[in-house]
């Protein structure tokens, strides 16, 4: 079985908020505007800047932040990529310090997001006028007015088409000895939104599922993000969970990719943190990202907050909402040792 370290994406987040700190990041805190919302977004053009944190996948990111900077060319968005492991300590980190570089947070940890919507302790209230839409339907997609629902995961199935032609219809049609090696999963460790995945997939395809997938060998990636770029590279054939490749397939790749059944997702949440450097423009970001320009940036492959969105798989309030008592920090570490010890032995 082939383990590969997460040093090297945990590098290019350091990096990354070491180019933004150095490029201005965190200088030059403002004060948020109070007054009607075209006051807050001239606040926000005077700040100039935007920086956010997320788990969403680059190709998207890039999306957004095209989309943004059309509709608002004076605010230059940045964004840090990383995983829920990786990014919840830094804003944890920097909201004790009281030196904040991200403005926006978007994360899936539903433990996290439902204690800190709760607690108040990382966030500020949001301002933005589109989070009251009611097509938005804020009474189920805002959080006790700190957290909004941004989108949401949907894990499919996904083969490289030159070794799977005839592709994959059900997670279970991998438990095939043919591909032994050439399955691509998901460390799920520390990441409560694949820790949910996986007790999904136990409950839905047999509670010894995965067992009879370890017994094939898999090779394991940090993310799904490294899953479609092993399936793209031949790296592997198969996988039982990944983003729909929409991306990949629109790009000429060698793969494809498939909804299961019953499949499952796992929702984006976002906040404005509380020690945002540009709390005018982090309001603009967060209120620009339920609006239709910005869900049509933000979810090709996923699941969206509006309907009708191009691209979406799903609306993201339909999907079945976690069970936060089974994701808490310490069940997430016990289910945490508990894969380690089937998959890496």
């Amino acid at each position: 079985m082939k383990i590969l370290s997460k040093s090297v994406a945990v590098g290019a987040i350091v990096a990354a908020v070491a180019g933004l700190t150095a490029c201005g990041g965190t200088s030059g805190t403002t004060k948020p505007a109070s007054g009607s919302w075209s006051d807050v977004v001239a606040a926000a053009e005077r700040e100039g800047n935007v920086v956010l944190y997320s788990s969403q996948k680059p190709a998207n990111l890039e999306s957004l932040k095209r989309a943004f900077e059309a509709k608002y060319p004076r605010i230059h968005m940045q964004y840090v990529r990383g995983t829920d492991a990786d990014l919840n300590p830094r804003v944890e980190t920097e909201n004790k310090t009281g030196k904040g570089t991200a403005d926006v947070h978007m994360l899936t940890d539903t433990a996290w997001i439902q204690n800190a919507a709760q607690s108040g302790a990382y966030s500020s209230d949001l301002v933005g006028p589109d989070l009251r839409a009611p097509e938005y339907r804020p009474e189920v997609s805002v959080l006790h007015n700190r957290f909004a629902l941004a989108g949401a995961a949907v894990f499919a199935l996904g083969w490289n088409t030159a070794a799977v032609p005839g592709g994959l219809h059900d997670p279970r049609d991998i438990l095939d000895s043919k591909y032994r090696g050439k399955i691509g999963i998901t460390n799920p460790t520390g990441i409560a939104a694949y820790v949910d995945m996986y007790q999904y997939y136990e409950k839905t395809y047999g509670s010894d599922y995965w067992k009879r997938l370890a017994e094939l060998a898999p090779r394991v990636y940090p993310s799904a993000l490294g899953i479609a770029q092993a399936l793209t590279s031949g790296e592997i054939a198969v996988t039982p969970s990944v983003q729909p490749l929409n991306t990949e397939v629109a790009a000429g790749a060698p793969v494809n990719w498939a909804l299961p059944h019953s499949p499952f997702g796992t929702p984006w949440y976002s906040e404005v943190t509380k020690v945002a450097p540009h709390p005018n423009a982090a309001q603009v970001l967060a209120d620009f990202m339920v609006t239709r320009e910005g869900q049509v940036a933000l979810n090709p492959g996923y699941a969206a907050a509006l309907p009708d969105i191009p691209g979406a798989v799903a609306l993201a309030q339909d999907l079945p909402a976690p069970d936060t008592a089974n994701l808490t920090p310490e069940k997430v570490s016990q289910y945490s040792r508990a894969w380690s010890k089937r998959f890496q032995g």
